[in-house]
């Protein structure tokens, strides 16, 4: 493994043989598989929390959020709806997340580090199938 500090662009590298999970087309099919799974998941997600966000405010009239002391600082259904339009809009992310690994798969860089030339452990690619970094460019950018 490569250790260097400034990455190179990942469709100028090739993954060395010894990688071989990253060559092993059966695994690779299976990564896909799942990666287009969780995009389905998160994409329903998605649109049932914008959907329910939505909903929350279809029946009031602009300014009907009370701020006094029985309410606090605005009320329950503006809580609400701001959570959940937080939750869709990091749901969609995740969604951008997966359709660049999805990408990566297409190019045959999957599994490479973008952040180094390093290479992503397998284990770390099964437990995350959409991971564009390895653990240690991951923990260093905290």
């Amino acid at each position: 493994m490569t250790r260097s500090t400034t990455p190179t662009d990942p469709s100028e590298r090739t993954i060395p043989k010894s990688y071989k999970y990253l060559h092993d087309a059966k695994w690779l099919a299976k990564q896909r598989e799942r990666l287009l799974e969780e995009r389905a998941n998160y994409t329903s997600s998605a649109d049932r929390l914008a959907a329910e966000a939505a909903a929350l405010m279809a029946d009031r009239e602009p300014g009907d959020v009370q701020f006094d002391e029985e309410s606090g600082e605005g009320d329950t259904i503006a809580v609400e709806r701001d959570r959940d339009l937080a939750l869709s809009a990091a749901a969609r992310q995740s969604v951008a997340d997966i359709d660049a690994a999805l990408e990566r798969l297409d190019n045959k860089t999957y599994g490479l580090c973008l952040a180094g030339d390093d290479i992503i452990p397998k284990e770390r690619l099964e437990a995350i199938p959409e991971a564009s970094v390895c653990v240690k460019h991951k923990t260093s950018m905290f």
